[in-house]
């Protein structure tokens, strides 16, 4: 097997949940392949760049081989290489964090649940103290 669709790819290299999810999103236009949109049923060879967008991160991948089917989440780093800068992740968890800190106007003081969330979300960014 040389070539393999790109939506089952996906799938296999567990980009996304669901083969109608990586469909969906090709669909979308959310994946390009050798820099242009692809469509789900094309074909992607070994040593192909793809790009995908997810929740506002951009990954690139390598394929550097192409599974037969889904594979486990240790295996997936032999059929893919992840070129995505360590920074574009680092700016993603920030943006995410930014974002379930922020309260909208006239919603008051957090609660004692949202309090104790909060601080649970700081205790564990912080390295432990020996």
């Amino acid at each position: 097997m040389d070539d393999a669709r790109l939506d089952k790819l996906l799938w296999c290299l567990r980009v996304y949940k669901t083969r109608p999810a990586a469909t969906a999103a090709c669909r979308a236009g959310q994946v390009e392949a050798a820099g242009r949109e692809a469509k789900p049923g094309r074909d992607v060879r070994v040593g192909e760049v793809l790009t995908v967008r997810q929740a506002g991160l951009v990954r690139t991948l390598k394929v550097l081989g192409l599974p037969t089917s889904r594979v486990g989440a240790k295996l997936v780093a032999a059929y893919a290489a992840d070129l995505t800068p360590p920074e574009v992740y680092e700016r993603h968890r920030q943006a995410h964090r930014e974002s379930t800190l922020a309260r909208l106007r006239g919603e008051g003081r957090p609660s004692k649940k949202e309090r104790r969330d909060l601080s649970r979300l700081f205790e564990s960014d912080e390295p432990a103290e020996e």
